[in-house]
């Protein structure tokens, strides 16, 4: 009967009175390091969080907008781990891939892909929400302001998502899963990002909020105020 890694080492460290018992072998390395990458991980994640969330309160000066960011982008990363477990864990298009599913992801993918997306997603942001924030300051119209933020970003947010898409995608092809897991993880959140969550979640809900969107407290909301009005505004 198969006995799991982590019991056998419990076992020998109960039987102290043999000396160091140490525990090796592929099985064992490969929990070694899931445990160390995921040691620290959710406070990875957590300081990420934070600072994407001061960033867009810094760059776009709301606190809802900001919030709003921070959840869109956390939304991608999440849909390309529900793509790699539907592919690459259930097995789902596995013979259309050309490999054989083992019944997980590799560890390791979470987090490059988690670093690597949350970075490409503030991008496309930041590219889009301050074209939405100038034209709400020139307008104070927020639903205007949202038409003509994804009208001046929409064709060069497509097109850099369709050349990302397609290099990324070009690493499903290769031999190794791991190649396989990286590039199908990116595409498909790039390809999320670009369309779905950019171009309806992300104006839907700011279009939902109005001009409440734009909300800043205290002092930040009264000088962001006398400046928008000492603005001329565009007709």
């Amino acid at each position: 009967m198969p006995i799991d890694v982590r019991d056998l080492r419990a076992r020998a460290h109960e039987r102290a009175d043999l000396g160091e018992i140490l525990v090796g072998g592929a099985t064992a390395g490969s929990l070694d390091l899931q445990d160390e990458l995921y040691r620290s991980f959710p406070l990875v994640v957590g300081l990420v969080l934070l600072l994407s969330f001061v960033v867009l309160i810094a760059v776009l000066r709301s606190v809802p907008v900001a919030v709003i960011g921070v959840v869109m982008n956390a939304v991608s990363v999440l849909a390309a781990y529900g793509v790699l477990v539907l592919v690459f864990q259930d097995g789902i298009a596995s013979d259309a891939l050309g490999f054989t599913p083992i019944g997980a992801v590799t560890p390791l993918i979470p987090v490059v892909l988690f670093a690597i997306l949350f970075g490409l997603s503030m991008d496309y942001q930041i590219f889009l929400l301050s074209r939405v924030r100038e034209a709400f300051d020139a307008s104070g119209d927020a639903r205007r302001a949202i038409a003509l933020g994804l009208e001046g970003t929409g064709r060069i947010i497509t097109s850099a998502a369709s050349i990302m898409v397609a290099v990324f995608g070009s690493f499903a092809l290769s031999r190794f899963v791991l190649m396989k897991e990286i590039g199908l993880g990116m595409s498909a959140a790039v390809l999320l990002d670009a369309t779905l969550i950019r171009v309806l979640l992300v104006p839907a809900v700011l279009g939902m909020l109005g001009p409440a969107a734009w909300w800043m407290p205290g002092r930040a909301a009264a000088a962001e105020r006398g400046s928008t009005a000492a603005r001329p505004r565009r007709t």
